[in-house]
């Protein structure tokens, strides 16, 4: 029997989760509903189609909408949570009268958004988080005009990124996007905003021998992940999803820790950055705010926007993939992963912590608690992602730098690498090459034939060895180029 006490706000109804199995995803339970807007076009979060609003702790005011892939989040992930689905955007009129449109959808009509319609309403739920996220507002660029990424109205497209349209073609979508104004002030959702999101709620939801559990606090946790190190622990759900989607795997206890409040810190002391593992992406990006230069050139390469708003770093370090695009930057950045266990803590330096293609020294019942970055911070930093796509792609090669330049002398400098090796890796010998030597197109050339070298690159279906190596060495010239410009703007 299921536990019947798990339930979710879904268009301001009040809805039981069962009978829906605990790997049931929030798409399929509400597909099962009719509520058919809602759509499945790759299950692993690269469409966007399967786009939904969910009310969330707001970084501006107390609640935020924010637009998550429904094909990834378990329904049990959402007990005691609120959602609206693109049918529960519009506005009902009395009965048998058809609903007002909502501003978005408004515009994707009248602009010719839609063709066939299957991605519409994945677009229109992720147009409407960032038409309700309070700080939007016009990003002018150096010439006085408009980013041409961003709106005159301060819609950022980026928004849009993990959304995928095949037929309409994305002028008249970017058209309907900068259009939209701000809302109304009796508008239903805007003003739900200056209430506080539900609280996570305490789940056991068990069916057919199989388990949802959110535990109410980490010491909780960590004592049921003693009694059962099998269990799968997931936040964001963004790796484990597209395993029960497409490789059918199932598991008898799954163990959520997104909403715990001890892994949702954040904190700025004056030796260090305490990152809780269980942020996500866009929660650190707006919460940092540009107090971490090379963090934010990573956000916008990581996925998509719907992807890092349920992703977590906690997450991304603990698959272990080789091909993770925080792991270089936060070995550039000499991180720590503080875990956690039921006998108490330590913090690893993030560079001992890889041991092997997905493997690691973290140990059963043990999870990542937080993710520390020393301060001071090195100046001189970048971030190369290089892969097929500008943006929403796997990374053939990625290349973090942070380094200390003084005097034209390269003081310090430290780059992690990606995809290059079994684990992320630090270039410790180019950071040897460099360090003590007169920042020169000489000595950068001499560094980044050294750093051809670094790792253990393979040919794959996304680049050949050969490939990488070359990516590793232009990295670093590009990298001395860069800061050239840079230098010549300045002065």
């Amino acid at each position: 029997m299921a536990k019947t006490t798990a339930r979710i706000t879904v268009n301001g109804e009040d809805t039981p989760i069962a009978p829906a199995a605990p790997h049931t995803t929030t798409l399929d339970f509400l597909r099962e509903r009719g509520l058919t807007g809602t759509k499945e076009g790759c299950a692993e979060g690269e469409c966007g189609a399967c786009s939904v609003l969910v009310a969330r702790p707001g970084v501006n005011k107390p609640t935020d909408w924010v637009a998550v892939n429904a094909c990834l989040v378990p329904v049990a992930a959402l007990d005691g949570q609120e959602i609206v689905t693109s049918e529960g955007l519009a506005a009902q009129g009395a009965p048998g009268t058809p609903p007002a449109l909502h501003p978005v959808q408004q515009e994707m009509a009248v602009r010719g958004g839609s063709q066939c319609g299957y991605c519409t309403p994945g677009f229109i739920c992720s147009m409407a988080a960032e038409y309700y996220r309070p700080d939007r507002c016009a990003h002018p660029d150096q010439d006085g005009g408009t980013d041409p990424e961003h709106g005159p109205n301060g819609f950022d497209l980026h928004a849009l990124s993990g959304n995928l349209c095949r037929c309409t073609g994305y002028r008249p979508i970017r058209d309907a996007a900068f259009a939209v104004g701000e809302p109304d002030e009796d508008d239903p959702l805007a003003r739900r905003r200056e209430q506080a999101p539900p609280e996570p709620a305490a789940t056991d939801y068990s069916l057919d021998g199989s388990t949802f559990v959110r535990p109410a606090s980490l010491a909780e946790t960590l004592r049921l992940l003693r009694e059962r190190p099998d269990a799968v622990v997931v936040a964001g759900s963004t790796d484990w999803g597209v395993e029960v989607n497409l490789r059918g795997r199932r598991a008898d206890c799954v163990v959520a820790v997104d909403r715990l409040p001890e892994l949702r810190e954040l904190r700025v002391a004056d030796d260090h950055i305490e990152i809780g593992a269980a942020l996500t992406l866009t929660e650190i990006e707006r919460r940092l705010d540009g107090t971490v230069p090379l963090l934010d050139e990573l956000f916008p390469l990581f996925a998509s926007r719907l992807i890092r708003n349920s992703a977590t770093l906690g997450g991304n370090l603990g698959t272990g993939s080789p091909i993770g695009d925080s792991p270089p930057v936060l070995l550039a950045l000499e991180a720590s992963v503080v875990l956690a266990d039921a006998d108490g803590e330590r913090v690893v330096p993030l560079a001992e912590y890889f041991t092997g293609y997905r493997q690691s020294v973290r140990r059963p019942g043990e999870l990542i608690r937080s993710v520390r970055i020393p301060l001071p911070l090195s100046p001189v930093t970048a971030f190369h992602k290089i892969g097929k796509r500008r943006f929403d792609d796997i990374s053939s090669v990625a290349v973090a730098f942070a380094l200390d330049i003084e005097d034209g002398v390269v003081r310090k400098a430290r780059i992690g690498l990606g995809g290059v090796a079994a684990t992320p890796i630090r270039a410790l010998d180019t950071e040897a090459a460099l360090e003590g030597r007169p920042w020169t197109a000489q000595s950068a050339e001499a560094a980044a034939r050294v750093l051809r070298g670094e790792g253990t690159p393979m040919d794959d279906h996304r680049a050949s060895s050969l490939y990488r190596s070359a990516m590793l060495g232009q990295s670093l010239l590009k990298l001395y180029a860069q800061t050239q410009t840079t230098e010549a703007v300045s002065s």
